[in-house]
This record gives C-alpha cells, structure tokens and sequence, in this order.
C-alpha cells in the first residue's frame, strides 16, 4: 500500500481535531510533522512527528508527499503556491483564496505541476447534509421551487483570533462560515444563473461582515443560503419546498463535537446524530414522516484524498470546486457593494 507522508501547517484546532485524527485513522497516510511557530504540541499527542521550526524547512523536507494548508485564509494563496512549486499535493482548507482570480492561478499551478490540489470542504459528509441529498434523490419532494441552507450561530463576542476579525482579503462570515453552505447548495443544484446579496456587520464593534444571506437564482427555483451570530435558538438550517413536498432539517452534525471530545472515527457511535434530530419529511398525505440521517463521516474525505493520490483518481472536493465557491463569493460581495443582481458567467 502506498504511503502518504503528510505535514500540518497548523496544531492548532483545525489541526488537532480535522485533519490528524483522520491522518492516524487511515492506513495509507502517515503524519510526518507540522510547521509550528511558537507553541511545540503535536508531539504531545503524536510523539513520531517533526516539528519544523519553518515553512521552508517544511517543504524542503522530500520525505514529505501532501501538505495541508489549514492556516488563516489570508496566507492560503502564498502557502498553496510555494507548497506546489516544491512539487507536494496540496490540500486547502477552506475558503480555498482571497478571491476567484487566485483560486484560477493555484489551479494552474497544481495543473503545471503535475500534482493534485483538493478543497477540505469537509462539511459534504455531514449526517445532517448526507439525509438532505438522500431526500432529493429519492424524488419525494418533486421539482425544488425554494431551498435554504443555513449556518448559524450565537456568537456576539468578537473572536479572539485577530485574523478572524481585522479586515482583509481573508475576513468575515462570507468566507469563514460562508463557503460550507455555498459548497453545499452547488452540489445540491450547481452553479446559478445569477446572485443577488444582502452582507452586513451585525456584532458591536465589528469591523468584518458577520451576516450573509446570498439568493442564488435558476430559473424558477431560488435557493438562499444564509449565515450570522444571532442565532440563539437553533433553527432548521436545512428547509426544501418541492411541488411534491418539503423536507426541514437541523444542522445535527455531532462530528465536531466528538472530535473536541477525543472521540475518533474508529469509535462505534462516531458521526452518528440522535435519532431525537430527525428531519422531517412532508409528502403526500401521510403527514409526516421521520427521516433518520446517515451516519456523518469525514473519513470519507481523506479516504477519496488517498486514491487521488496514489491511484490518480480525481481529487473528492475538486480545485475546480473551490474555484466556484470564489466566484460565487466575488459575486456576492460585488452584489453587496452595487446592489445589482450579478450573472454568473458559465463554466
């Protein structure tokens, strides 16, 4: 079996709950070390690997095959581009760049180089998101007039990573919370027509947008994908209205959480939400009907990861997949800023 040797850019919890656990639970990949500045952790909690005490001592390591860039999304398009140069694959989380433009040149770049370069958008295996494409494949609801997909939170105390909030090209819920749900509503019903969006700051103080509600156009059929730190009561993130039915869902995903806890993929009970969060399908006249969610895993996504790599297999969140999310993302904030209706430009 081909091994993978695979470095960290960050221990930070990115780190420590996304990316190593997976990274030690599947076979064809080995955790070769992480770039830490100043706090020395992994080796507290993976004795084997190196810390690096640079990025350029990092990349010049040959040993090294996949680097995984998990650091603020203000640094992705340095960090990508001189991972790529070195000839690593390159996994990125997201938002995958500053903008579409950039997001265009890192894919040429992993093109030219020959190596692969995959998106974490790692939310596509949650448990909650999993029973919504089971539902529209299935046909139950008929043809989707309206969709909303939302990721909402409480949160009205500023961060204390300063990165999260001074502005930059990286800042701000759209491209922090924003990219989970815009994925999303692409691989649900692909790229739209066009988007029209409403972008605000809402929290005391706040220098960044914290509130997005971007309404993707199709034809007849609108999705709104939403996200903001008001939430204190969860909501049904997930709500479908078809001309057969509608299908409402929370964002029930416990993998998280369980991660947090040091619970791993191996364990029995991973990814599986309470059968108490339930989505609940309405079709027919049956009323409704109790809809008991797959179980959530993002194994899934290191495993396609691996056959990219070492069978050449395409990437399981394609460059090609980040690159629409940032043109959706280009979109809206020009949206927000002309307060027109944007066309997105097929292809």
């Amino acid at each position: 079996m081909t091994i993978i040797n695979t470095a960290l850019l960050s221990f930070g919890m990115s780190g420590r709950v996304f990316h190593a656990p997976f990274i030690q639970h599947h076979p064809g990949f080995r955790l070769t070390g992480c770039w830490e500045r100043t706090n020395k952790l992994i080796k507290q909690h993976y004795p084997a690997a190196t810390s690096y005490d640079t990025l350029d001592e990092l990349l010049a390591d040959t040993t090294i095959d996949l680097v995984v860039v998990n650091t603020p999304t203000l640094t992705h398009f340095e960090f990508v581009r001189k991972a790529l140069l070195q000839g690593k694959h390159v996994l990125v989380e997201k938002a995958f760049a500053g903008n579409a433009a950039e997001a265009l040149e890192l894919r040429a770049l992993a093109e030219a180089q020959g190596r692969k370069l995959a998106v974490f958008q790692n939310r596509r295996w949650d448990s909650d998101f999993l029973a919504v494409r089971d539902v529209l494949s299935g046909g139950s609801l008929g043809y989707i007039v309206e969709a909303n997909l939302a990721y909402s939170r409480y949160g009205p105390e500023l961060s204390p990573k300063t990165h999260k909030e001074e502005p930059s090209s990286g800042s701000g819920i759209v491209k922090d919370l924003g990219p989970h749900v815009i994925d999303q509503a692409l691989v649900l019903f692909g790229m739209p027509e066009a988007v029209f969006a409403d972008i605000g700051i809402t929290r005391e103080h706040s220098r960044v947008d914290d509130y997005f509600d971007i309404l993707f156009r199709y034809g007849d059929r609108r999705v709104h994908v939403k996200g903001g730190y008001f939430y204190k009561y969860p909501l049904p993130e997930y709500s479908l209205f078809g001309k057969q039915g509608c299908f409402i869902k929370t964002r029930s995903d416990v993998q998280e959480s369980q991660l947090q806890r040091g619970i791993t993929p191996a364990d029995s009970d991973y990814g599986r939400e309470p059968d108490t969060a339930a989505g609940r399908l309405y079709s027919g006249n049956n009323g409704a009907q109790e809809i008991i969610s797959p179980r959530g895993d993002y194994l899934q996504f290191y495993d396609g990861l691996y056959h990219s790599i070492a069978d050449n297999k395409p990437e399981p969140v394609t460059a090609t997949d980040g690159v629409r999310v940032m043109q959706i993302i280009d979109a809206a904030l020009r949206s927000q800023c002309e307060g027109m209706v944007i066309p997105i430009e097929p292809g």
